[in-house]
């Protein structure tokens, strides 16, 4: 058996397979926010609530993962777990590594090979900062420990499964741009679609947004990131918002049967997040090498590259 690759290596225990997914669902709404990969941003947060707090009707909001990260300080990183976890969640790759790490995981991302190394050994020292502040909170790395690794709603009557990664791993990377860029990937996700029974996966882990249609009234929605920019030259998150009604606003839509799916802009505070991460993520620091330029000016990926037509 290979050793394990820190940052690579996707551990069994992040396993699940599509056909778990399609078990009964645990929470019913009309109107489903879905956010991944807050990465510690308050900013967002705050944000994010008073959208959701806006929302008319039966709703729910689910963090799918990675709501943890840049906040490496003891007083932020237990007030977003607190505020997090009065919502709906699920385990990120982060959440699972600083609280119940695997042997050989790094930091859990099973980056693939076509992510840099300098990249994938920084995400592992992020998670080692990050994992040596959060060991002070007991409570709040119990309340990790007892989140599930999907969900499954039922919203407006259709089933809707939520993941961090892909159909089939936590940290899975089947629902990034760069596998749906190819005929592989797409038929990949058709045979999760029919294995988890379900009409939309919302996604996150691969850090990039997808909004694509599929045949037979489906979507899949990756929102890539809602704690920092998508796209080249913007300065907001994106969350999935999958409802029986439409909202203004979105940055991209889709349709699955009678229900709307959205990425909605999440338009946090950008200055107040830019001096708050360069406090605790200064020049020098492996965070800043990684995500600076990305928060500070977005990453070169443009918006028609989300829409991926089926």
């Amino acid at each position: 058996m290979a050793e394990p690759r820190p940052g690579r290596s996707c551990p069994l225990s992040y396993r699940y397979g599509a056909a778990a997914l399609a078990a009964p669902a645990s929470l019913e709404a009309e109107t489903l926010w879905v956010a991944g990969g807050l990465y510690g941003n308050r900013f967002a947060l705050e944000r994010l609530l008073a959208l959701y707090e806006g929302e008319p009707g039966p709703k729910a909001l689910v963090f799918n993962g990675d709501f943890h990260w840049f906040d490496a300080d003891g007083a932020e990183f237990r007030a977003i777990n607190g505020e997090v976890l009065r919502h709906r969640a699920t385990l990120g790759n982060v959440e699972l590594e600083i609280a119940d790490p695997s042997p050989g995981a790094g930091c859990g991302c099973a980056y693939p090979e076509w992510v840099d190394e300098g990249v994938v050994s920084r995400s592992n020292r992020i998670l080692e900062r990050l994992r040596s502040v959060a060991l002070a909170f007991a409570p709040e790395m119990n309340s990790l420990r007892r989140l599930p690794k999907f969900l499954v709603a039922s919203v407006g009557g259709a089933r809707v499964a939520i993941v961090h990664g892909d159909a089939d791993s936590l940290a899975g990377w089947r629902f990034s741009q760069e596998c749906l860029a190819t005929a592989e990937g797409v038929a990949a996700a058709r045979r999760a679609f029919a294995a988890a029974k379900v009409r939309v996966f919302a996604s996150s882990h691969s850090c990039l947004p997808v909004l694509r249609s599929f045949e037979g009234d489906c979507a899949l929605a990756n929102n890539g990131s809602a704690g920092m920019p998508n796209f080249r030259g913007t300065r907001y998150g994106l969350a999935t918002r999958i409802s029986v009604r439409p909202r203004a606003g979105a940055v991209c839509t889709a349709r699955a049967g009678t229900l709307h799916v959205e990425a909605q802009p999440v338009d946090y505070d950008h200055e107040a997040w830019v001096a708050r991460f360069l406090e605790l993520w200064p020049e020098g620091s492996d965070a800043h090498a990684s995500y600076f330029r990305r928060i500070a000016e977005g990453p070169e990926y443009g918006l028609p590259l989300a829409r991926c037509a089926a």
